[in-house]
């Protein structure tokens, strides 16, 4: 089944836009002991001075409380509903442990209610069990994957994203990202066995401004339009374009590599990304 749909242009707004059909949602109403509210700054700092452009608007959410770390070892959980979540592009899924717990946690794709999932040492490595990567069969794609054991996932978690285990020694597993880095993390951090739902997400098409603007996105003004004293590439007389393509900042925005050549995780980079 689709994940995506095309919809008649009845209105200017619905003539190009392609949306996903949210058919593997099975509740539209959030566990409420698992919300907090989340408050919009605009982009701006403490001192109310904009320190983000392009940021502003956009509905109200609230937010899910995701269970990135997946620690609770050993106690068999049943999968209850799958949800959208208005704060990423993967889908959420509420999971009931057997102790009477509910957690979320980042929904893998082809994960069905009624599920029963496992996390730690001695977990099968099927979709949604959470096990640490030296217990990982070699070729298996995981996601939500740990830097620090313990701390929680924080590689692969958006909508399709997933990386694949390609080896292993004694301390260190080899992981190809979703950028197509190769890179080593301990043996000893957690990783979700799947890929992330929702892969359809990069195909969708907003199709208007206004929905933009329910995102909380305001426009992008382009530099070449700006003012001298809002930009380095602002200013000239009529419409004067061209120069070297710059930032805010002055730095060159076409080519230019930003990582610092000796940043402190290089050593444990087997193969840049593409």
């Amino acid at each position: 089944m689709a994940a995506i749909k095309k919809l008649k242009p009845t209105t200017p707004g619905q003539r190009h836009r392609i949306a996903p059909t949210f058919d593997e949602i099975t509740e539209s109403k959030p566990e409420k002991s698992l919300l907090t509210f989340i408050g919009k700054s605009g982009g701006r700092n403490s001192d109310g001075k904009r320190s983000m452009r392009y940021i502003g608007g956009g509905h109200k959410q609230m937010y899910r409380i995701i269970d990135f770390k997946r620690d609770k070892d050993g106690v068999p959980a049943k999968v209850k509903t799958v949800e959208y979540d208005p704060n990423r592009s993967a889908r959420i899924a509420l999971l009931a442990y057997v102790d009477g717990e509910k957690r979320y946690i980042i929904c893998p794709s082809g994960l069905k209610v009624g599920q029963t999932l496992l996390s730690g040492t001695g977990s099968p490595p099927e979709i949604g069990n959470a096990l640490i990567l030296s217990q990982i069969p070699l070729g298996t794609f995981i996601h939500n994957i740990e830097l620090k054991p313990g701390k929680g996932g924080v590689l692969a978690r958006s909508a399709g994203g997933y990386g694949q285990l390609v080896g292993r020694d004694e301390k260190y597993a080899s992981i190809k990202l979703p950028s197509g880095e190769i890179r080593l993390v301990l043996g000893t951090c957690k990783a979700t066995v799947g890929t992330v739902s929702n892969a359809d997400h990069i195909n969708t098409t907003i199709g208007k401004a206004g929905r933009s603007r329910w995102l909380g996105r305001t426009p992008r003004v382009r530099a070449v339009a700006m003012n001298p004293v809002d930009h380095p590439m602002g200013g000239g007389e009529g419409r004067a374009s061209g120069g070297h393509p710059r930032s805010r900042n002055g730095l060159y925005t076409k080519g230019l590599k930003t990582r610092k050549p000796n940043k402190y995780s290089d050593s444990l980079i087997i193969s840049k990304k593409k």
